[in-house]
């Protein structure tokens, strides 16, 4: 299995695997923000422990897989803008999602992030690639329907989102993108 590279740039990110001195600035960045994690699929994270908690987890995921999470950075000065990445199901099926900082918002950032990933993903031998998302979150719809995603028409699947309703099963839209080799 071809491992995916650990740095990737795009025409304005970097795009690269978090390690454990990454804790404190994406608590502060984002993974802390009530209005970031509305919708997201993972509880916001109330002390940093819970950010090392992740970065223990994206390392294992890397060690496990051809790829994991990556932190967005700007590359003009460097600056953490989120996170996006791989979570494999199998080594041809895998999901995938974005969040950015508050005031990274509205410029792009995710549509040019998530292309990047499509990449790596069909590079490394990825087919089925997939994304789920809130149907109230519509700028997140936009973003993956313009990469490419096609809305699912299966029967509804329903996910936890524990910043909106803990405990509660909610309706999830599925975006699908078939990669070919």
């Amino acid at each position: 299995m071809m491992k995916a590279p650990s740095h990737i740039d795009t025409a304005r990110l970097t795009l690269v695997r978090p390690d454990h001195g990454d804790a404190a600035e994406m608590f502060e960045r984002y993974a802390s923000d009530p209005e970031v994690t509305h919708f997201l699929g993972w509880p916001r994270h109330r002390v940093v422990a819970d950010t090392e908690a992740f970065l223990a987890f994206s390392a294992s995921e890397w060690e496990r897989w051809p790829a994991g999470p990556y932190l967005i950075r700007s590359r003009a000065d460097g600056r953490l803008l989120g996170s996006t990445g791989l979570g494999f199901e199998s080594s041809e099926r895998a999901i995938t999602g974005y969040v950015l900082a508050k005031d990274a918002w509205g410029h792009g950032y995710a549509t040019e992030a998530l292309t990047a990933i499509k990449d790596v993903a069909r590079d490394v031998g990825v087919v089925h690639l997939y994304a789920l998302c809130h149907p109230d979150h519509r700028a997140s719809w936009r973003v993956l329907e313009k990469c490419g995603f096609v809305r699912g028409t299966a029967a509804a699947q329903q996910v936890e989102f524990p910043n909106l309703v803990p405990g509660r099963l909610q309706d999830v839209l599925r975006y699908e993108a078939v990669l070919s080799r």
